[in-house]
């Protein structure tokens, strides 16, 4: 392996993994401190890592052209997501603790919650943030913090993600922007560092979307098909798609 394609590699893992310090990064790669330190000026260099105190994490790019605004998701399929969400609520229990990543279809479950008593949920979205605050509900609203992204209406960033690490959830509730069989739930852009705090602090993930994101193949893997736990989605997944994720152990509801 040369020094291009160990440094793709390490690109790679830090748009997986977040944040990573140069020890890990060593051991995962089975190489010494000084060759890891030396590949990330070189990725610094070419502006596409963000070194700090101990390790590096990947440079958050500008949005691309593909990703859609929060405003311009929620108009799409509106009818199948608010089936998905509806299902999704089937799973909270009452006097529950949730987190809601942001999302279209995340944000149609706060109008079936209002059915649920003594929940407390944690947001990183805007707009799911001020619909619960609008339901007359004894619920306990949490709020990460972090740097405010204008384009998906959503908080992201250290603080945000640190704020994740410091409490444990009964649910994560969390969409897609793709779906790999193999790989898990992906998305277009690069700050997603926050949903995968999200996934390591709550005991069990579901995934909501709907079956048109099995067809879509975007760059960044969020939650690891290995971690989720469940996904809801509409009856047009294949039945190939469905027994694969079922063969793995996930369970698969369909609306």
């Amino acid at each position: 392996m040369n020094n291009i394609e160990r440094r793709e590699l390490i690109l790679q893992y830090l748009k997986s993994h977040g944040r990573t310090s140069v020890n890990d990064l060593a051991g995962h790669f089975s190489l010494t401190g000084a060759t890891i330190r030396s590949d990330l000026r070189a990725l610094e260099l070419e502006n596409k890592i963000v070194r700090c105190y101990g390790g590096a994490e990947a440079r958050v790019l500008s949005v691309p052209a593909t990703e859609q605004p929060m405003n311009e998701k929620t108009k799409i399929n509106q009818e199948v997501k608010s089936k998905i969400a509806q299902a999704a609520v089937f799973l909270v229990d009452n006097g529950e603790s949730l987190i809601l990543d942001n999302g279209s279809t995340t944000l149609q479950m706060v109008k079936y919650l209002k059915e649920r008593t003594g929940l407390s949920i944690m947001t990183n979205s805007l707009a799911i943030m001020n619909k619960i605050a609008a339901l007359d509900c004894d619920f306990n609203l949490l709020v990460p913090g972090g740097v405010f992204r204008k384009h998906s209406a959503s908080f992201h960033g250290q603080q945000a993600e640190q704020t994740f690490n410091s409490f444990t959830f009964d649910k994560l509730f969390i969409g897609a922007d793709g779906f790999n069989i193999d790989t898990g739930t992906t998305t277009f852009n690069e700050s997603f560092q926050v949903s995968q705090a999200m996934a390591k602090a709550a005991r069990q993930i579901i995934v909501v979307t709907d079956s048109e994101k099995f067809k879509r193949k975007t760059p960044n893997v969020v939650i690891d098909i290995k971690q989720i736990d469940v996904i809801i989605t509409d009856t047009g997944i294949s039945n190939e798609d469905k027994n694969a994720l079922q063969a793995k152990n996930i369970k698969v509801i369909t609306v």
